[in-house]
């Protein structure tokens, strides 16, 4: 079959199933894709207009390539020419095999590619070490937020206390934060997360770097019982709706997650206790949230601004002027907010 002729059918909405070679298939990818591609999407009148015509034009992209189907058989086994061998990537990220399954050749690109990145990992500069991310879990290859974490000062200084010291890291994905932290030296941390992918690749994270005797791994939660002296939050950035599980990572539909930190924390933060909440303002820059807001959010949950220490992304998309987006994300700032309760203000 024609690119032509598949990228038509596709569009229509008819899935087409591939049996033959599969470096041809993926090539039939790649030129479906090109053909998408030479309609790039309308700019928009305003940032928040661009935005979601790109995220329109991106799901448009992913519901046309997805019906590239491929057929795997019993056990995961692809049986077409040159096809890999995808029987370990499949079981990682769709557990132990029931019977065949077709799957788009797209979501199979992804699987192989996790599989990928949880051999090699990522290598993290401040833990001096890797982080090796599952399937459906997102990676920290934007470093710039780690940075900030291990940097920012301790809201309780060692030898000011006695006790132990406890840090909650909520919404801990790949349980990247909970690492820093105690490496840092945080006596106790607690890491949790709602997804059960999350969940399990935090702990094998923590056991790898042998770590299981002072992260525990919780969920799935936002909060933990009891309370800390530190409570860090990474939410998704952008509020709008993810289309994918990976997505989740990115997207938090009404700052959700957002609010649920802010208005919990009072309740989980020891007297002396801070929150740190890491932020990017793209949805600012955007159009999808504003200051303003976030300060409300941050006053009608009982807390105050202690400090803010703000940083420069540094990943590729920055400089990537075709991006429809390019000029939110050439200004970006990610912050850490340092906040507190209004109680500790008043003693």
């Amino acid at each position: 079959m024609k690119a032509d002729a598949a990228y038509r059918l596709a569009c229509e909405g008819t899935a087409l199933l591939w049996r033959g070679d599969f470096h041809n298939a993926r090539q039939l990818l790649r030129a479906m894709g090109r053909r998408i591609d030479r309609r790039p999407p309308r700019q928009g009148d305003s940032p928040a207009e661009a935005f979601h015509l790109y995220r329109r034009a991106r799901s448009h992209r992913a519901r046309v390539l997805g019906r590239l189907l491929v057929l795997l058989e019993d056990g995961y086994c692809l049986n077409l020419r040159r096809g890999p061998d995808v029987r370990r990537a499949c079981t990682e990220a769709y557990g132990p095999p029931s019977g065949p399954m077709a799957v788009s050749l797209t979501e199979l690109l992804g699987v192989i590619g996790a599989h990928q990145w949880r051999l090699k990992g990522v290598e993290i500069p401040a833990l001096n070490a890797r982080i090796h991310p599952h399937y459906g879990v997102f990676s920290p290859v934007r470093g710039e937020y780690v940075d900030l974490v291990a940097q920012a000062p301790l809201p309780v200084p060692a030898g000011r206390r006695t006790g132990r010291r406890t840090a909650f890291d909520l919404g801990t994905g790949t349980g990247v934060l909970a690492v820093v932290l105690a490496r840092r030296g945080l006596d106790h941390v607690v890491a949790t997360d709602i997804s059960p992918r999350a969940l399990a690749c935090a702990r094998d994270n923590v056991r790898r770097l042998h770590l299981t005797g002072h992260v525990d791994v919780e969920g799935p939660g936002l909060f933990p019982d009891g309370r800390a002296h530190l409570a860090v939050c990474n939410p998704p950035w952008i509020p709008a709706r993810p289309t994918s599980a990976v997505e989740q990572g990115v997207y938090d539909p009404g700052s959700s997650m957002l609010r649920s930190f802010l208005h919990g924390l009072t309740d989980h933060l020891e007297p002396e206790g801070e929150g740190w909440l890491i932020l990017s303002d793209l949805a600012e820059r955007l159009g999808l949230r504003t200051r303003s807001a976030l300060l409300a959010d941050i006053e009608a949950a009982g807390l105050h601004v202690v400090d803010r220490i703000d940083t420069r992304p540094r990943h590729p998309r920055t400089g990537d002027t075709s991006d429809p987006l390019h000029a939110a994300r050439a200004t970006e700032i990610t912050s850490l907010w340092r906040l507190a309760s209004h109680l500790r203000e008043v003693s």
